[in-house]
Order: structure tokens, then C-alpha cells, then sequence
């Protein structure tokens, strides 16, 4: 009889215990659910971001609004991101004048191999070339330039609050827009465009480094923009301008992430795939209809009077979608 119930013991120890074992993998379960719930991106905080950037007034290099929103832009991923590099490194401008450019690096686990990239240019346009009354005012860059970074801030706010799988750098580009106007004629280089893209891609903030894809914004706030799939990415990464069009589409978002073919654009993403040797795509405004970008391009009207809070949502949301489901 003792032995007997010594054996009854040891059952309902095993019973208990594979309870106990079963409950915790059930709560482990939960937490992973919990984990890659795509956090809501806020149209109104990415708003006030890109705001706050154009109150400095245009950011081109080496005027007193590109440094104090060089400032503001690094004191604030500070407080988002695990780690800030401010990486500094000299550029030649198109009429043989070098420069500093600032590039803000934001990165979240850092031990992570498994990353992808995301990048906007935060300078603003020397001139205003499509402006002929005001052509060497600078741009405010509401939309070409402090949208892609605002929206950006908020979804390293998200990924602050919120637990992620994978590692992200969040990159702001800058000396992008001071590139060789048509009213220039002296000597001038090659690839005046994308200045601070360049410097990194030939000198990575990290050794070695690499990520499965990249994602660039640029013009992403305009009201009603479409983002067809832009000819360069379709090149280098088209199975990335799929994954991301297609999550646009799940979640609502193909009005702004049109099925169309758009053209080649000179940007950023185009010295990240050949130079970083890293599959970057570019979400952009572009009009196929009237073969440019939106109106207030390279104008004085690139202001806040062009900004849609509903354009911010739609990309930032994609983007999230994006992170919170990738493997």
C-alpha cells in the first residue's frame, strides 16, 4: 500500500508538473503574440516632427538652420534609439567646394545580424530651381526632405515603446539636395547628388556592415501622393518594392502605393545598392502623369500648407506593418 501511494504521488507530480510546463509555454506564447503586434503609428506626433524640422527654417549645409536641426534631430533619436553616431565626413560639392556632411545613424539591437535599413535625406535644396522669380532662395523642403525624416522620428518612437525581433538603423542623409543646378556652368564632377549617401555607403558606421534590405522615403507627406514602383529599386530589389507594396495593400494603403512603373530617380538608394552593395528600394512621390514630382518641388511653396497627415499615416503604418512582421 505504500508503494502504492508513493506511485499515485508520483503521477499527480507529473501531472502537476507538465501543468505548470504547459501554463508557461502558454504565457510564452502570449508574450510572443504581444511582441510582433504592429504598434499604431501617430500622424499627429510625425507631423509635429517634421513641423518642428521646417521652423528651423531651409537646412542647407553650413547655415545656422542645418546646424540647429542637425541638433535637434540627434538629441531626439537620443532619447528614441539604443544607440546615436553623428558620423561627420567631408564631401565635394559641384563647384569643387567641400563641405562637412552630417549623417544621423540610429540603431536598435545591436546584436542582431538580422537587419534591414531605413533612410530619408534631411537637408533642404540650396536653390529654387523650379522657381524662376525666387530661383536662389532655398527650399523650406517641407515635403522633399523633413517629411521621409518625420516620419522616420516616430517610427523609431515606436520601436522605443515596443519590443522588436530584428535590428534597425534608422539613417538621416545628409548634403542629398545640393546637387549641380541647370543655371551652373563651370566645371564640375560626377555625381553631385546624394552626397552624404555616398560617404556612407563607402564608409559604413560599422565595419562589415550589412542588412538584408533597405528602405528610403522622400516626399512622403504630400496630399494625395501617389508612390509608384520606382524603376531603379524594381532593378536592384524588386522582390523588396513587392514586399512592401503588398503589405500597403493588405492594410488599406494602394491608393498611395499604386501598381504603376514609375521612372528612374537619382537618389540615395541608387549609391546604397552599388556602392553598399545592400537591396534598397525608394518610396517617392512621383506623378506619371505629368512625368515629375509634386508641384511645390524645388519651389519656395515646398511648405506646410503641403503636408498630409493622412500621406504620413499611410507610409509610416506600411513601414511598421513592415517591421513587426518581418522574420
Amino acid at each position: 500500500m505504500k508503494r502504492n501511494y508513493y506511485l499515485l504521488f508520483l503521477v499527480a507530480a507529473f501531472f502537476c508538473s507538465g501543468c505548470n510546463s504547459y501554463s508557461k509555454q502558454n504565457e510564452r506564447k502570449k508574450d510572443e503574440i504581444m511582441e510582433i503586434k504592429t504598434p499604431q503609428f501617430n500622424s499627429d506626433t510625425a507631423f509635429t516632427y517634421l513641423e518642428n524640422q521646417v521652423l528651423f527654417g531651409a537646412r542647407v549645409p553650413l547655415s545656422k538652420a542645418h546646424e540647429s536641426c542637425a541638433t535637434y534631430l540627434n538629441e531626439t533619436m537620443q532619447r528614441f534609439a539604443d544607440t546615436v553616431i553623428l558620423q561627420e565626413g567631408m564631401v565635394e560639392l559641384y563647384d569643387g567646394r567641400v563641405i562637412v556632411a552630417k549623417n544621423i545613424i540610429s540603431s536598435y539591437q545591436l546584436q542582431s545580424k538580422n537587419r534591414i535599413l531605413l533612410c530619408a535625406h534631411w537637408d533642404s535644396r540650396p536653390f529654387s530651381d523650379n522657381d524662376a522669380e525666387n530661383l536662389f532662395t532655398p527650399v523650406l523642403g517641407a515635403n522633399d526632405g523633413a517629411s521621409g525624416v518625420g516620419v522616420l522620428m516616430e517610427i523609431a518612437r515606436c520601436l522605443s515603446e515596443n519590443n522588436i525581433k530584428i535590428g534597425v538603423d534608422i539613417i538621416f542623409f545628409d548634403v542629398e539636395d545640393y546637387g549641380m543646378p541647370d543655371f551652373y556652368k563651370g566645371k564640375s564632377k560626377e555625381n553631385t547628388w546624394c552626397l552624404g549617401s555616398q560617404y556612407w555607403s563607402k564608409n559604413p558606421h560599422v565595419i562589415g556592415y550589412n542588412a538584408k534590405y533597405g528602405i528610403l522615403l522622400d516626399m512622403v507627406g504630400a496630399q494625395g501622393a501617389t508612390f509608384p514602383k520606382e524603376e531603379v529599386s524594381l532593378y536592384f530589389a524588386p522582390h523588396i518594392v513587392q514586399k512592401v507594396w503588398s503589405t500597403a495593400k493588405k492594410i488599406g494603403y494602394d491608393s498611395y502605393f499604386v501598381d504603376w512603373k514609375g521612372s528612374a530617380i537619382t537618389d540615395d538608394h541608387l549609391y546604397v545598392n552599388q556602392l553598399a552593395n545592400i537591396p534598397c528600394i525608394d518610396i517617392i512621390h512621383y506623378d506619371t502623369n505629368e512625368n515629375s514630382f509634386f508641384p511645390a518641388w524645388h519651389t519656395t511653396k515646398d511648405d506646410m500648407s503641403n503636408i498630409s497627415k493622412e500621406t504620413l499615416k499611410a507610409v509610416g503604418q506600411t513601414l511598421l506593418e513592415l517591421i513587426y512582421n518581418e522574420k
